[in-house]
Formats: structure tokens, sequence, C-alpha cells
């Protein structure tokens, strides 16, 4: 496994601090953290570098280190749905329009809960949300959003979660964190895994345009992502903060059929269904991200302040790697890290054809 270390030094790392965390089965083998959970007090754009405190203001990278999640958050929203369906209560190839008439034109445009699952609805990336009045121009907004292309073909949006979102809410009654809190965090004794804010978490952004979509300042603790900050931090796209103990516990129990310990969050049909290629919510067999993990049915997924996850069903294998690559400010994504620790473990876990 590449050492955390080399992820956080030199002149430009490409994170100011991240969190490896790999296992199989019940057994963590690697449990590392380098770096800084707060290393710059702001970015500078004339010398296109972080201003960087004090050391005695610094703060440490530690293993336990809370995560602003940011897409990894669709993983429990997907989860989150699978149990509705494993329950009856939400058909996975019912139309949209069916539990949210309101919502016209993913109604008119026949868009299932599968194609949001899927991210084959058409719908495009976002809508500036954070741009909106309001709540009541938020949910206008979404209503009247129509597929940008045909649906059926696989195009990444954050739009399929917040439909998703606001699917399960009316279902149930209940909001999503309270979904999420109630059916998977709680059972699995995940209790630092919630919606922020997370006053002790990783720093991401200095955040401010043109380079952001809002001037929030040094972001800590309040989540990244400018829509779910708009929607109030909680959403089904982004929002989630969580830490590495935390993720391998979501990862150990999907690796095991849906139950860990006395918990049960799903059935192993059920989560066969959300593994299975083309996967519902997780991307499945990405060698950008999973490196020689993919190939035989991995799954797993990226969020964009620099985390991602990955589990492998063949050999009983999960990774967690944690970063805050946004920290002072966002620049073009970089998986090769998170591919590079992948291939690592994957070599780690599978004997090679002379058995060594």
């Amino acid at each position: 496994m590449r050492e955390v270390h080399d992820l956080t030094t030199g002149e430009r790392p490409w994170a100011a601090g991240a969190v490896v965390l790999a296992g199989r089965g019940p057994v963590i083998a690697v449990r590392e953290a380098a770096g800084w959970a707060v290393r710059y007090a702001r970015y500078d754009p004339e010398t296109d570098a972080g201003v960087e405190l004090p050391a005695s203001a610094r703060v440490p990278m530690t293993v336990d280190t809370p995560f602003d999640l940011a897409s990894l958050t669709k993983l429990f929203t997907s989860v989150a749905a699978v149990q509705q369906i494993e329950r009856g209560t939400l058909g996975i190839d019912a139309r949209v329009g069916a539990y949210l008439p309101d919502f016209h034109a993913a109604a008119a445009h026949d868009i299932t809960v599968r194609q949001l699952l899927t991210h084959t609805s058409g719908l495009r990336p976002e809508l500036p949300l954070y741009d909106c009045a309001d709540d009541a121009e938020r949910l206008e907004l979404l209503r009247a959003e129509a597929p940008a292309r045909e649906p059926g073909v696989y195009a990444y949006s954050d739009l399929n979660m917040l439909l998703l979102q606001h699917l399960l809410e009316r279902l149930t009654g209940r909001a999503l964190d309270v979904l999420v809190h109630d059916g998977i965090t709680r059972p699995l004794g995940m209790t630092s895994t919630t919606f922020g804010p997370c006053p002790g978490a990783a720093a991401t952004e200095y955040q401010r345009r043109p380079w952001a979509k809002a001037d929030r300042g040094m972001l800590r603790g309040v989540v990244h992502d400018e829509n779910a900050w708009a929607l109030g931090g909680v959403a089904g796209h982004a929002g989630l903060f969580s830490t590495a103990g935390d993720l391998a516990v979501f990862c150990r129990t999907l690796l095991a059929g849906g139950s860990y310990g006395p918990a049960r969050i799903l059935g192993p049909d059920f989560v066969e269904l959300l593994l299975t290629p083309p996967g519902l919510g997780f991307a499945v067999d990405q060698p950008w991200f999973m490196g020689e993990l993919a190939g035989r049915g991995a799954a797993g997924h990226t969020g964009f302040t620099g985390t991602s996850l990955v589990l492998d069903p063949t050999t009983d294998t999960f990774l967690v790697l944690l970063a805050n690559t946004v920290h002072p400010r966002r620049r073009a994504p970089d998986s090769r890290p998170r591919a590079a620790a992948a291939s690592h473990l994957a070599r780690a876990v599978i004997p090679t054809p002379s058995g060594t």
C-alpha cells in the first residue's frame, strides 16, 4: 500500500491531509493518517497558493478525523431507497410521477426510480439552487426540470438523488437525515456519521467566486457542496460527514450481505441488487478510481472533497481513502492516488500465478 504520507507532502501535495483504512473481512489491515485536517487560513489567487496558518494553529490529521463525504452521501440515499424496495413500499421500476405528481417534468417524461438510482434519467448534472431566493424557488426549479437528454443513457447527475430524496420523504413522511440515522447509522453503531454541522471535521475549501459558486470563506464542519448548503445541509447527493472507521463498518456490512453483528439493514438479495452492475447508486468496476480492484464486481464511489470507498465482494476486502483535496481550493480532480491505493490492495490479497 502506498504510504499515506506521500499523498500529503511536496510543494503541491495531492491533499493537505489524508486517512487510509483497508481491511479484509473483520480485520483492519491498514489504518493510517498523515498531514493536516486544517492547514490553511485562506487561498491567495495572486500567488495561486494557500496561505498557511502558523504551526501552532494547524490541526493535525488523525485516523478519527471526520470528513465531509460529498457524493459518498449518495450511497446512503441509495441504501435508504433499497430498504423501501425490500419492504415493498417502493417499486424499483415505478414512475417517479406516481409518488411525486407535482414534479411535473419528471412525471411527464416517465422517469423511473431505477433511472434515478442508475443515473439514466437524462437529467443534467445540477441546477443553480444556491442562487435561488428561497426554498420555494428551489423546489419549483426541481419540479420543472425536464431531462436534458433521452432517458436510458448514463449521465451522472446530482438531481437524481435530490428527486429520490423528495420521493423517500414523501413516501415515508420522514426527513432524509432521519431515514439515514434510523435505518443505517444507528443500527450499525456509526455514531460519527451524521449530516452537518460537524465542528471537528477536516477543513475543505476557501470558497470564493469565481472559482466557487458562493462566497463563504474557509469551510470547516459545514457542507462544501453549494447546493446542499443552500438546502440546509441535508441533501440526497451531499451533506453527510463521517470517519474512516464508520465507513469501514458500512463496507463490512454490505460485504456480509447487509448484516453487522446483531444489526441487519438489508437482506442479502437486496445487497446483491444494490451492487450488481450497473449498480444502484454505487459505481461498479471503474478502474479510474478502483485501480486493479476493478473488473470483478468491485463497487464504490468518490466524493468531490477527496473522499472514496471501494468494496470487493470477490475477496471480501474494502478500502476507504479520505482526503481534503479541496483545501484550500478546488482544482482539477485527480484520482490516480485512489487507483494506486486500490491496486496496492488488490495485489496484497490476490495470489500471484506462482502462488507466492
